[in-house]
């Protein structure tokens, strides 16, 4: 199995959410996000993950999780325990997209490709509208 695949053949799935951390709420941030961090942590999917600063904006941070797969990820904000400890921290991330599928990589000297599990025709179809029985991959 390729670095980039998790449990299956979908690709591996980043999430970077980004913040804006007033000088006077740093502590407070600080201990949040490393209590979400590791109540995600404990879900199902879950690579790994970190917390971190900008090295020239002082107010900017990250937090930076990989999961096996985009349901993964889903299945772990549906959680009770992340709803009550990581939910209300996400919620204030700045408000951009911060999910991607890592669909190419180089690791060790070794070049990696996977197909993006995203549907070819995500952008015309909305949540909860079927689309077809089966819809290929976009091919990047």
């Amino acid at each position: 199995m390729s670095e980039l695949q998790g449990d299956s053949s979908a690709p591996i799935l980043l999430v970077i959410n980004r913040f804006r951390v007033g000088s006077d709420q740093s502590e407070s941030f600080s201990a949040n996000a490393q209590i979400a961090l590791a109540t995600l942590a404990e879900s199902a999917g879950f690579i790994d993950g970190s917390i971190a600063q900008a090295t020239d904006e002082t107010d900017l941070r990250l937090i930076i999780t990989r999961w096996t797969n985009v349901g993964s990820y889903r299945r772990a904000l549906s959680r009770f325990e992340v709803k009550i400890s990581a939910v209300p921290l996400l919620s204030q991330a700045i408000d951009e997209s911060s999910a991607f599928e890592a669909v190419h990589s180089i690791s060790e000297g070794i070049s990696t490709s996977v197909d993006s599990g995203r549907a070819a025709d995500a952008d015309q179809i909305g949540l909860g509208a079927a689309s077809a029985p089966h819809v290929p991959p976009v091919q990047l």
